[in-house]
């Protein structure tokens, strides 16, 4: 990854999401976003230590704002500080990955939901740019860029959709799951796929249909989990095999929208992305 590009996604993904900056100091900030950076984008594996020395060389700093730094990562699930022992990588297990994806795909469901009911034409207009964007980044084979866009563009819905409070429980799952989203990401194939999907998504928002882009986004959810729990088992999809996945699964968005609740429980097509 360009040294440019991954400073811009810094600023734009992670000091917007996490909002450290005014309740602390601005170097330990600064320590804490590069390194959230480096674990987004897998320079730093799970269960990696973290040599607060080398941290502060790296930064130019003392080992006390490296330390502080490490602490915010602590607090937002990303690194695992205990007593006597060198912090680490977090390294989330299978059950918990499955837990950050359910939850967060709930979250996003009622959000959709919120702003097909409110969303403005200005706003369609600005949402539509930014899937225009994150159709270049994929034409030019620029998964960083594909990314950057993607989180963006969820970004702006739940900004239009208009419900502070669900933004604000949004951003708390941030930075963990930037992690997962960007191993999906840079699975071979899957911007490709995500692409089509969040084309999808655009459409149905557009469309005003609630339930097919609750639908649609639950639908694409479920290819980001997979491809999650591939990738961490050792065995990374395959491009064709995210496209055979894909091709499967086209119709599921709508039929989902027009089924019937099966279980009682009025959520069917609510476990979205």
């Amino acid at each position: 990854m360009e040294t440019s590009t991954r400073e811009e996604l810094r600023d734009t993904v992670v000091r917007r999401l996490i909002k450290w900056h005014g309740s602390r100091e601005p170097l330990v900030c600064d320590i804490a976003e590069g390194i959230a950076a480096d674990l987004i984008f897998g320079t730093l594996a799970p269960g990696a230590e973290l040599n607060s020395v080398d941290l502060a060389a790296r930064f130019h700093v003392s080992r006390t704002p490296v330390r502080e730094a490490l602490m915010l990562l602590a607090q937002e699930g990303l690194v695992v500080v205990s007593a006597r022992k060198r912090a680490r990588v977090a390294s989330p297990s299978e059950a918990e990955v499955r837990e950050i994806y359910g939850l967060r795909g709930h979250l996003l469901a009622l959000m959709v939901r919120e702003l097909v009911a409110s969303v403005t034409g200005e706003q369609l207009e600005a949402l539509g740019e930014c899937v225009g964007r994150l159709d270049a980044s994929v034409a030019a084979g620029d998964v960083d860029g594909y990314f950057r866009c993607h989180v963006e563009f969820q970004d702006m819905m739940t900004e239009f959709a208009g419900n502070r409070t669900l933004k604000q429980v949004l951003d708390s799952l941030a930075l963990r799951t930037l992690v997962l989203r960007h191993v999906s990401a840079s699975s071979p194939g899957r911007m490709y796929v995500g692409a089509k999907e969040q084309r999808q998504l655009m459409d149905a928002i557009a469309s005003r249909d609630a339930d097919l882009a609750a639908a649609v986004i639950a639908h694409s959810t479920r290819q980001a989990l997979a491809t999650v729990e591939r990738a961490w088992a050792g065995r990374p999809v395959t491009a064709a095999e995210e496209e055979d996945a894909s091709d499967e699964d086209d119709a599921d968005p709508a039929d989902a929208a027009d089924a019937p609740d099966t279980d009682g429980d009025g959520d069917d097509a609510g476990r979205g992305e």
